[in-house]
């Protein structure tokens, strides 16, 4: 057991930011499920466990690389409102290519601009849950090692390959390769995605949650493809991001 140092406490505070995340390779996880998840996957190369010092006992042996921080500092460092007292420090996984990607097969989920953390966070999980081949995050999507999706992926962060790219560059590779490209897309003209054929290699894209799907998307013709309601008489807004790829991830495995 070991207090922790003020270089550490610095980089810390500094893995808030996604250029630091970037810079030192490097990431944080914070709560008590999601690092005794991550531990337990044994995925992630978990650097350092930082416990508040006023609540030593509630984590006890949890992990024998834990740090001491003080109550007051403790507060400082946390990304929540009630912070549980534990956090750890991370490597990131390395990075992978659209190219590795396009060798694989099975089903891609691509992130058009996805910007909330929750979201992102969701579809992480589900993507993992339902054994997706890869994430790919393209411009404008939030950082998947950003503190807020990081937590709500619940331990699944890192455990399938990610790769941040331009989606129209991404996915001409993808169809050069024999993926079939699917636009999650509620709007009229689009077909029932349980009315595709699936070739076993299905990439599903999912919009930005204000502006849906972006135009350089459609400009490419790919396919479009909505997730059936049950209740068509009812005038509701479209399905959450999140929920739209996890629906969509249940029905293009079953």
């Amino acid at each position: 057991m070991k207090n922790t140092s003020q270089a550490q406490i610095t980089l810390i505070r500094k893995l808030k930011q996604r250029k630091h995340r970037m810079l030192e390779g490097r990431f944080l996880i914070e709560g008590h499920r999601a690092i005794d998840q991550v531990l337990k996957n044994g995925v992630l190369d978990v650097e350092a466990i930082f416990i508040n010092a006023s609540k030593l006992d509630h984590f006890a042996g949890i992990s024998n690389k834990h740090h001491l921080v003080d109550p007051g500092t403790f507060k400082t460092l946390s990304d929540t409102e009630t912070p549980q007292g534990i956090l750890a420090v991370c490597k990131m996984p390395e990075p992978t290519s659209i190219e590795n990607i396009a060798n694989e097969s099975g089903v891609i989920i691509a992130c058009d601009a996805i910007q909330d953390p929750g979201n992102m966070g969701t579809i992480s999980r589900s993507s993992v849950w339902y054994g997706a081949s890869a994430l790919l995050l393209g411009t404008g999507s939030v950082d998947i090692f950003n503190p807020k999706v990081v937590r709500s992926t619940a331990g699944a962060t890192g455990i399938i390959p990610c790769c941040n790219c331009d989606l129209v560059d991404a996915c001409e590779v993808l169809a050069e390769h024999g993926w079939d490209i699917f636009l999650l897309d509620g709007n009229d003209g689009a077909t029932s995605i349980l009315d595709q054929s699936l070739n076993g290699k299905t990439v599903l894209i999912v919009g930005n949650e204000a502006n849906g799907i972006s135009d350089s998307l459609r400009k490419k013709n790919f396919k479009r493809v909505l997730l059936p309601s049950k209740s068509p008489q009812m005038y509701v807004e479209s399905l959450n991001a999140g929920v739209a790829v996890s629906i969509a991830l249940a029905i293009v495995n079953n």
